[in-house]
């Protein structure tokens, strides 16, 4: 170790004229500039993403406090805290503060700084800051926490509250917990001003509790497999990732971002950050599947046309459906149709099958004692699934008349 850390010294440190990245070790560099100038890079990586950090100027930072800098950086690490963020969640707090009064754009900003690895993902952050600067932040954003009362609550949600019925009330829960946050840090008293119970229900109907769901338009599963033999006619990748997306009965997301690597032995392995629940995810391939599958290219399994190193656009299947005439169903919508032949065509059990679309089901309890992905199961239910897919409909008369799928 002591030949890879530590590596600089005080009088090297002042002797170095030759520009680029010297290292001291343990991520900590000394960079100098073409032009002479010097100061310290603490380099790293989390999450695959590489980054880079400023300690300072190496003529106002020295040596010893960089180190004392890098052995911070290195302890957040390993406990997977990304160290800019965290220095921008302590910049954010020791401005607040500095202040006694606190705008509503401010703690809104030190909220999220403050709560974003407690955020289910990156999306989810973005959402959080998209809908406080949209609606919030407009009516509230300058005024002091201190000085938020119920009315102004009031004006924020009454033009969206029956009209944008969902975002109103993540909207509402959002400042609430800001607002929580504010009062737990100091910077107001008092009962929250948009809270629900008690307070806000008394000014607002209540939103339904059930809302009108609008499912995926889906093929009927009788039609599958005349559209499968057109399907495979069609020479593209986005052809080939629709396939994909019907032989697995996975969600588009997974699917898009499919990675050679992610296959082996006949079993795809989907990353837990790329599914619904948050687990990792594995579905067993039909002998189809995998031939459509060893067409991709060395990056994504269905990479895009005009970019081979990013992954195929949602919008190409979705175009490729309307193409083939059938801009009446979504490409979801498969999912829906391999749910309805499982339960009229197979005698394969309902957990099986609700394994294979990766949903959730049962308590907590039942949950904890279900270890098992039923993967040679699934891997009939999908051999099964890819054979009617592929069987010509008999016609009989002038009639099409399905063939039965075997269990």
């Amino acid at each position: 170790m002591a030949s890879t850390i530590n590596q600089l010294t005080a009088i090297k440190v002042q002797k170095i004229k030759q520009p680029g990245y010297h290292a001291d070790g343990g991520g900590l560099w000394l960079q100098v500039t073409q032009a002479g100038g010097k100061s310290w890079i603490f380099t790293y990586s989390l999450r695959g993403r590489a980054r880079e950090m400023g300690l300072g100027s190496a003529t106002r930072v020295t040596l010893a406090e960089a180190r004392g800098e890098r052995d911070k950086c290195n302890r957040l690490l390993r406990d997977h805290i990304d160290p800019i963020e965290d220095r921008k969640r302590r910049r954010n707090e020791a401005a607040l503060a500095d202040t006694k009064s606190v705008t509503f754009a401010q703690a809104a900003a030190a909220y999220i700084a403050t709560h974003r690895a407690g955020l289910k993902s990156a999306k989810h952050a973005k959402q959080w800051t998209a809908t406080i600067a949209t609606y919030a932040e407009p009516r509230l954003g300058r005024l002091n926490v201190a000085d938020i009362d119920t009315g102004l609550i009031s004006q924020v949600l009454e033009p969206i509250w029956t009209t944008k019925t969902e975002t109103a009330g993540r909207v509402r829960g959002r400042i609430e917990s800001i607002l929580d946050w504010a009062r737990v840090k100091g910077y107001c008293t008092g009962e929250n001003p948009a809270r629900w119970r008690g307070n806000l229900d008394k000014l607002f109907p209540k939103q339904s509790k059930v809302r009108k769901v609008k499912h995926h338009a889906a093929m009927p599963y009788d039609s599958l497999p005349a559209f499968m033999q057109k399907l495979r006619q069609q020479n593209s990748s986005s052809a080939r990732c629709l396939e994909f997306c019907i032989l697995t009965a996975a969600r588009t997301g997974e699917v898009l971002m499919a990675r050679p690597s992610e296959i082996a032995d006949g079993v795809w392995t989907v990353p837990g950050e790329r599914m619904k629940g948050g687990q990792t995810h594995r579905v067993p391939l039909s002998k189809r599947a995998i031939e459509v599958a060893s067409e991709g290219s060395d990056s994504f399994l269905f990479p895009s046309r005009y970019h081979p190193d990013k992954p195929l656009s949602s919008m190409t299947m979705l175009m490729l459906l309307k193409c083939m005439g059938h801009d009446d169903v979504t490409v979801h919508g498969f999912r829906s149709a391999f749910k309805d032949w499982c339960r009229d065509r197979t005698r394969f059990d309902n957990y099986v099958v609700e394994a294979a679309l990766a949903h959730t089901s049962g308590d907590k309890v039942e949950r904890a004692y279900a270890r098992s992905d039923v993967l040679a199961k699934r891997a009939q239910l999908m051999d099964a699934w890819s054979k009617f897919c592929a069987t010509p409909p008999v016609k009989r008369a002038g009639k099409v008349v399905p063939m039965r799928s075997a269990s």
